[in-house]
């Protein structure tokens, strides 16, 4: 009775309804949430106890969210400031409701948690996005968040209006409100608030409000101190140039840019999955990179090392902006020397910026899908259309073009790019004997292997096969929960970093060559020049051609898409993973340990780990400098 009477003399009955109505609510659609999230994580069989643990933020952010409204309740009784607050209160519910059910979402398709840097980089970009929410977002989450937030809109009110007609009027009771009880309640909500933020080693063990609101402090005050103050300069190959040398060749170069392609599914690199059953023929007679990677998972960041020689901006934004690009870059290099250039997409020029992306390499033509005639090809991603697609307006092309001058090309396919649509393209459907949706991207790699054929035999069939060099690679690699990461944004282990790399030429590598070193994709452009014969003048490159020998001591860095999320190394066959606080750093040999479950960091000297780490802090501010810093 006393408990009772204390909560009678800090809201009428009316006001606790109306309360009520929605905050009971509010909290089970948010555990609900967080519990479906914890259950469905890949790999996770930790059960019930985990799952309750990791709901500890979001159980302590409820509290707190639910003390601090009863107190501006109790505060605003009536007039203008309890229409003010009683407004709040909805607005406030909404936005929680749309970030929670969006940190569902995100962490459904991605596999990592959404946070401040993902929201702060995409959130300008909106146009960019919509694609993704109008395909991949299911329509029953569009009706569920619709439902929640018709509910947090009107259904107090309209809760209160029943119970109001089932009991009769409302006591005409006003509580005899001191301030000590708001106070009260509100210092509750603070404690429990501090308990939200403060809980969870990792960003899946917070409440996604709170997780927003932490990464954002994070982000906001990180420092690298002793990296910070790295000067922007110019880059070494800003002023690049090519000259002509007794061996110089101009053969024409295309470069086959395959989306989210990871090495372990295609054949020549795995010969117990028969996908890309002509990628493995050409292998036979081209130099294949048995250890190549990307450094940031991400089309857009690809392109760059691929086409320009140079590591990518590790933030967002650069390669989309005019001379965003610190070096001179393939197209520009070989337009100097004659060529031709062109840029053909099977995607939309809006996948990731790709019509800026190609200006800003030098490119002269560009044909994104909406240049093509789409009349019975098949949409097989968020953006585009099966790859088949370029095939007509890259014979018109090859016919029409200036056939004095040699030319660089490059294809740009879509279709391993999530969702994975590839089940009626005219390759059929194979059972490899996988989840649906493995299935169904292996079914799109050999889909592409089959565009990769018809384009270089359209290569022959115009007669321009033998002067030709084309470089296959893949852009990025892609995760399906093997290490309870989804796509390849922020899959920072091997299945979202290590590519396929292929470079055939006629007259090279007939017998089939191999690189066992470590290499990235900048090293493509000195190895393009090296094939043709060109020497660099005012400038240097930081890759290698793969005609040398790669040094040994080599150490390639890596980094996520989101910012501080993540950063790896790879030295000699050790790979050292920072996850910046969000779970424990990692450490695995490669050589015994291909799949990287066995985590050795706790086995090894803390100051080594702290050495690779800095390392890494070091590496970052180096290269985002070049690009005028962050």
């Amino acid at each position: 009775m006393k408990v009772l009477g204390f909560l009678g003399m800090l809201l009428s009955r009316r006001d606790w309804v109306y309360l009520l109505s929605l905050l009971v609510p509010f909290a089970v659609y948010n555990l609900a949430l967080k519990a479906a999230s914890a259950v469905s994580r890949p790999g996770d069989d930790g059960g019930i106890v985990r799952t309750l643990d990791l709901m500890q933020s979001d159980v302590f952010f409820n509290l707190a969210y639910a003390l601090l409204w009863i107190g501006l309740f109790a505060v605003a009784c009536r007039g203008l400031l309890r229409r003010v607050v009683v407004v709040l209160f909805h607005v406030v519910t909404v936005l929680v409701l749309v970030v929670t059910t969006c940190a569902h979402e995100y962490l459904r398709q991605n596999g990592t948690t959404l946070d401040y840097g993902t929201v702060a980089e995409w959130i300008p970009k909106f146009e960019e996005i919509k694609p993704i929410l109008t395909t991949d977002v299911p329509l029953f989450a569009w009706i569920v968040l619709a439902g929640a937030l018709f509910y947090a809109t009107l259904g107090p009110w309209l809760l209160t209006r029943a119970v109001k007609r089932w009991r009769g009027r409302f006591p005409a009771e006003t509580p005899n409100v001191s301030f000590l009880g708001p106070l009260g309640s509100w210092i509750l909500a603070l404690g429990f608030g501090s308990l939200a933020l403060l809980t969870g080693a990792t960003t899946l063990e917070r409440d996604p409000v709170t997780n927003m609101i932490r990464t954002g402090i994070e982000y906001a005050t990180f420092e690298e101190e002793a990296y910070a103050a790295v000067p922007p300069g110019e880059h070494p190959a800003a002023r690049a140039s090519l000259t002509q040398t007794p061996g110089t060749e101009k053969r024409n170069v295309v470069l086959i840019h395959l989306e989210s392609t990871r090495a372990r599914s295609v054949t020549p690199y795995n010969e117990y999955l028969d996908t890309t059953p002509f990628l493995d023929e050409l292998a036979e007679s081209s130099l294949l990179v048995e250890q190549a990677y990307t450094t940031v998972p991400r089309s857009s960041k690809a392109s760059v090392e691929v086409n320009c020689g140079v590591e990518p901006p590790l933030y967002p934004g650069p390669e989309f902006e005019p001379d965003g690009i610190p070096a001179r870059c393939l197209a520009e290099l070989l337009k100097a020397q004659g060529y031709g250039t062109v840029f053909f997409a099977s995607t939309s020029s809006d996948m990731d910026n790709f019509g800026a992306v190609a200006d800003g390499f030098g490119y002269e033509e560009f044909y994104p899908s909406e240049t093509m005639d789409t009349t019975g090809f098949q949409v097989t991603n968020t953006f585009g259309y099966e790859d088949d697609i370029m095939l007509e307006p890259s014979r018109e092309w090859l016919e029409n073009r200036d056939k004095s001058r040699p030319f660089l090309a490059e294809y740009f396919t879509g279709t391993g790019h999530y969702a994975y649509e590839c089940s009626s393209l005219r390759t059929g459907f194979e059972d490899y004997g996988e989840p649906d949706e493995v299935n169904r991207y292996l079914n799109c790699l050999r889909y592409l292997d089959s565009f990769v054929e018809l384009l270089v035999n359209q290569y022959k069939e115009l007669g321009i096969y033998e002067e030709t060099i084309f470089v296959i690679y893949g852009d990025h690699g892609e995760g399906f929960g093997e290490h309870g990461r989804l796509l390849h944004g922020d899959t920072i282990y091997e299945e979202g970093l290590h590519v396929p790399l292929l470079i055939h030429a006629p007259g090279w590598f007939e017998g089939g060559e191999r690189v066992e070193g470590l290499s990235k994709q900048v090293d493509i452009l000195p190895t393009v020049l090296d094939m043709l014969g060109y020497e660099v003048e005012n400038g240097e490159y930081p890759g290698y051609s793969l005609l040398r020998p790669i040094p040994e001591d080599r150490r390639l860095m890596f980094s996520c898409i989101t910012e501080r999320k993540c950063l790896a190394s790879i030295d000699g066959s050790e790979k050292y993973i920072h996850h910046y606080g969000n779970q424990p750093d990692e450490l695995f040999d490669l050589s015994e340990d291909a799949g990287e479950r066995h985590n050795l960091a706790s086995e090894r000297d803390k100051k080594e780990l702290d050495e690779r780490r800095e390392d890494l802090f070091r590496w970052r501010s180096e290269v985002n400098a070049q690009y005028g810093g962050e």
